[in-house]
Order: structure tokens, then sequence, then C-alpha cells
């Protein structure tokens, strides 16, 4: 049991501290940030809306009861920014040699284990729960 612990503590902060790390640059309008915005066309309320709920993310995936819920948030939109990246924006984005995209994966990839170490707790929420 030990074990998960340690690893739900390390996948919870490369997922916190990769995205609260993020934020100055979009709540800051960024060159960068604002460049990405608005290749998709969301820029500025997809920028600023995606900085808060990577703060709400980050904020529940901190707070142990609530990690799960964090965790599918941050899922969600880290499968949004991979996409985006894939089909939009290509992997490299302003010579930035794929930084974003391999912090985005690294948040998916973190934000998954967290779920499948927390699933229990998801299943609680099932109506049909033994």
């Amino acid at each position: 049991m030990k074990p998960l612990i340690i690893i739900s503590w390390i996948c919870r902060l490369i997922a916190a501290v990769i995205m609260l790390q993020t934020l100055y640059f979009k709540f800051s309008a960024a060159e960068e940030s604002v460049y990405i915005f608005t290749k998709v066309g969301i820029e500025p309320w997809g920028r600023i809306g995606t900085g808060i709920a990577e703060l709400i993310a980050s904020v529940l995936i901190l707070i142990p009861k609530t990690t799960v819920y964090g965790a599918i948030v941050a899922l969600g939109i880290m499968a949004g920014a991979l996409a985006t990246h894939i089909f939009l924006l290509g992997i490299v984005v302003m010579n930035d040699g794929g930084q974003l995209f391999i912090y985005g994966l690294l948040v998916f990839i973190a934000s998954l284990v967290l779920i499948i170490i927390n699933r229990k707790q998801l299943l609680q929420l099932l109506p049909f729960k033994k």
C-alpha cells in the first residue's frame, strides 16, 4: 500500500506543478499563450477559461479527498490540449521543441494514473455499488 501512496503523491505533484506553472503564462497573456489560443480561435476567453479550469483541477488534485475529481478534470483538459497539438498546432509551437506537448502528456499520464489508483472512490458513486 505504501508504494501506491508514494506514486500517488508523485503524480499529484507532477500534474499540479505543471498546470500551476503554466497559469502565469495564461493569465499574463504571454505571447505564446495568446498565439496558441488565437490559432485555435478561442482567444482570450478560451485562454482564461482554461487557466481557471487548470487552477481548479490543480487544487482538487492536491486535496486527497478530491484528487480523483481533479484528475478527471485535468485528464479532460489535457486530452483537449493534446488533440489540439496533434490536429491544429503541431507538436512544436513557436520553436518550443515540443515542451508544451510533453508537459501536456505528462499531466495526462499522471492524471490517468491518479484515476486508476483512486478508482474505488469513483465506483462508490455508482448506484449499484455493494
